[in-house]
């Protein structure tokens, strides 16, 4: 029987088991267990990817509470606790002879015996093992056959953004350039590009597009996510909907406004100004930080766009929303328990009785996709603003 489930398939760990760091711009209270007391307890999220699960003291806290009776490892892949599955992954930098980077990369695994193999062979071509996000020695297509061995998953991450991505440097005209394209699985679209943009793309038409939120701190899990349709919960049933086998498949991407991502827009280098010419108006600098609206224009080879792709939904999170601030989201989590049933479930008159009727008006314009976007560009996030 296929179930409905909420999942975010690029979430980071800011410490380890030993309080030392994994991702060293995270939070350090982005821990394995924090972060899953957040996506099930808070967020409602069904289903949580953590790339920096090949760091070996990640690991040991999920063999810890799988120890201690807190989680288990479910027969077709993934990691149960409490009402989140985990699923076992890895984000990599890549920046080999053919490839103009560097360029990061997911990899997911079904099982942890799986995952200490890869971190293994991981460790014989990264300098760090422990930490996130990593430069690999090592070809790209070395690296996706070693996925694919380990009946992995291969995603290019956040393919558009001008740093670390397939296409943001402004030199990769085409995935073929860097990666075998029969083992990709799929391509993260990342916070400042959305499927009609993506689609423009001719060789990306037969990947599933994934929305996920790369989130560096708790709050920010989930700010990008999936509904997926699934027999369950598990490794094997995400593979499914990625290939679109036995029924699984991607319903509804639920992401911000592009225009609400640090990239969107192209602005000068140097002040943030936006830029439009050869020279910034504001500083006169010639330097300036493509954003992904106009590299997704020097790319676009078709318009012939896929309408087999599931809806591609604007969406924000509850917390950019101006007015909700810590106290009213913790009160609507007290009353309603989490932010997906706040989003996607609460009747509009029960949230009437809890917040006033601005923020109401906010979550019933974040419900339609019609939340007023100020742009972001060049680092900056853009902004929901009330009108």
């Amino acid at each position: 029987m296929l179930h409905s489930y909420y999942a975010d398939l690029h979430i980071h760990v800011g410490r380890n088991i030993q309080g030392g760091p994994v991702k060293i711009t995270a939070s350090d209270q982005l821990t394995i267990t924090n972060l899953l007391e957040e996506a099930s307890q808070r967020k409602g999220i069904d289903i949580v990817g953590v790339i920096d699960c090949h760091a070996p003291l990640v690991l040991q806290e999920i063999k810890q509470l799988i120890a201690d009776g807190k989680a288990y490892e479910k027969s077709h892949g993934g990691i149960q606790f409490k009402d989140t599955t985990l699923l076992l992954g890895s984000e990599i930098e890549i920046y080999d002879q053919h490839c103009h980077g560097p360029i990061h990369v997911l990899c997911f695994f079904p099982y942890i015996q799986t995952m200490q193999r890869f971190s293994g062979w991981l460790s014989q071509h990264m300098k760090n093992v422990e930490l996130s996000s990593q430069r690999y020695y090592g070809s790209a297509l070395s690296l996706q056959e070693q996925v694919k061995q380990l009946d992995g998953l291969f995603i290019p991450a956040h393919i558009f953004t001008p740093f670390k991505s397939l296409y943001g440097k402004g030199v990769n005209r085409s995935l073929t350039e860097v990666f075998h394209p029969a083992l990709i699985d799929a391509v993260e679209l990342g916070l400042s590009a959305d499927t009609s943009m993506a689609d423009h793309l001719q060789e990306l038409a037969n990947y599933s597009f994934l929305t996920n939120s790369d989130a560096h701190s708790l709050g920010k899990i989930a700010r990008e996510y999936q509904q997926l349709i699934l027999h369950e919960a598990s490794f094997l049933a995400l593979k499914q909907a990625l290939q679109q086998q036995s029924g699984c498949r991607i319903a509804t991407n639920f992401g911000m406004n592009p225009r609400l991502g640090k990239y969107y827009t192209t602005v000068c280098a140097k002040c943030l100004a936006p830029f439009k010419a050869d020279k910034c108006k504001e500083c006169s600098s010639s330097k300036f930080i493509r954003g992904v609206k106009e590299r997704v224009e020097e790319l676009t080879d078709t318009f012939q766009i896929n309408t087999n792709r599931p809806d591609y939904f604007y969406q924000a999170p509850l917390e950019y929303l101006p007015g909700l601030g810590t106290k009213t989201l913790d009160q609507l989590l007290v009353h309603f328990g989490t932010e997906m049933n706040i989003i996607h479930h609460v009747p509009i008159k029960q949230l009437g009785e809890v917040i006033p009727d601005k923020l109401v008006q906010l979550i019933i314009a974040l419900r339609q996709g019609k939340l007023s976007i100020q742009a972001g560009g060049g680092g900056r996030y853009g902004k929901v603003v009330f009108e």
